[in-house]
């Protein structure tokens, strides 16, 4: 999704959000994560301004701090799996990640359905390679164990990634 991201291109506004929308986000994640209430005003510091960068939503909480927000409202990964080293440079290069990388010994799949968002984390690695969306759900994954498991969405190193500060 982000291979040819080009601010230029791909940017076409920047709005700080009002106090009420802030505060309907705050909720979302709330219900989304319960967990997380203690982590909220980290995340989201009261005094510091939310932004939308519209291009895709990117919230901007800060400048170290930016979430995605898909189509389906989902703000944050609701689940993770893993994939085995050898996936680890594709990955990274943007590509999707097929069924046998995410079955194959190294790689772990956890419970979770077509059209979840997902962190995707590598075999000896501690932080998260992508966040991606499951394209078929981990049971079916297991069974057919071919063709496309996870669409990657947005990797490290990505134009995403090096998108600069909106002020």
């Amino acid at each position: 999704m982000f291979k040819k991201f080009d601010e230029k291109e791909n940017v076409s506004n920047c709005i700080q959000l009002k106090t009420s929308v802030i505060k309907g986000i705050k909720n979302q994640l709330l219900e989304q994560f319960p967990d997380i209430e203690s982590w909220l005003n980290h995340i989201m510091p009261k005094k510091d301004p939310v932004k939308i960068v519209k291009c895709l939503h990117v919230l901007l909480f800060s400048p170290q701090t930016a979430l995605l927000q898909t189509e389906r409202r989902t703000i944050l990964p609701n689940s993770q799996t893993q994939v085995d080293k050898g996936a680890i440079k594709f990955v990274l290069s943007g590509a999707n990640i097929m069924c046998p990388g995410l079955t194959s010994p190294g790689a772990k799949l956890y419970p979770a359905d077509a059209d979840t968002v997902v962190a995707i984390m590598a075999e000896g690695k501690q932080h998260a390679l992508c966040v991606g969306v499951m394209k078929m759900s981990a049971d079916s994954i297991e069974k057919v164990n071919k063709g496309i498991g996870i669409e990657n969405v947005h990797y490290l190193n990505d134009g995403l990634w090096h998108m600069k500060t909106y002020k």
